[in-house]
């Protein structure tokens, strides 16, 4: 069936007319926040306890917007005659959110879980130099990282945590079966005593009484 002329036109002007006779809402920023989506893109944020300055989100960033300095200290043997050994120690890990597309590349590839999203987005600054955060306003935003979702419960268990699940259990399973045999050892020697406390002295012959059997040596003389 061919379109009535006009049928387009008069579609549009009911939507003008639907849209003029519902009532304005304006959304009262910044005295009522808005709810933003649980995984919202706002800032990149920094856990840096994770962080072994490993480099890879700087390597991997495609705006080149990540930088990261560190040094190396040496930590002491953990045991007499052990061997001693460095680390890297952070000292700046800034984000240039002027350059910065928000791609999440480099939360993708952290390996350690050090950078997260956080729905924050009031970080205007009139200056684009002031874009540039360090990593104490990084560590700032870790604040306001939504915690994530909870896990299906009918979904499969993942594999680290069975296999840490089955060690616990393991070692859980030894240390009872030490605190068994080390109370069995413990009981050992009590019950022993208790059992020589029990038993009766054997009666030992009287060394002053005569034997009945010996025969008198007057008797025989006689």
């Amino acid at each position: 069936m061919p379109p009535i002329p006009g049928s387009g036109l008069a579609k549009g002007l009911a939507v003008t007319l639907r849209t003029m006779t519902k009532k304005t809402v304006t959304a009262q920023y910044p005295d009522v926040q808005p709810e933003l989506p649980p995984r919202s893109r706002g800032v990149i944020a920094l856990f840096e306890e994770n962080c072994t300055v490993c480099m890879l989100c700087a390597r991997e960033c495609p705006d080149w917007c990540i930088y990261i300095d560190s040094h190396k200290e040496t930590v002491p043997a953990a045991a007499p005659g052990g061997r001693e050994r460095s680390r890297n120690v952070l000292d700046r890990f800034a984000i240039d959110f002027s350059l910065c597309m928000y791609c999440g590349i480099c939360i993708e590839v952290c390996p350690f879980d050090a950078l997260f999203w956080s729905p924050e987005f009031e970080y205007a600054e009139t200056d684009i130099l002031d874009l540039t955060h360090e990593r104490d306003k990084l560590r700032d935003w870790m604040w306001t990282v939504p915690e994530p979702p909870a896990l299906d419960p009918h979904a499969e268990e993942p594999k680290e945590i069975a296999a840490a699940r089955k060690t616990a259990d393991k070692l859980r399973a030894q240390q009872e079966q030490q605190a068994q045999e080390a109370q069995q050892a413990q009981q050992a020697p009590e019950a022993a005593a208790q059992a020589d406390a029990v038993q009766p002295d054997a009666v030992q012959p009287d060394a002053a009484q005569p034997d009945a059997a010996q025969p008198d040596a007057g008797e025989g003389e006689a």
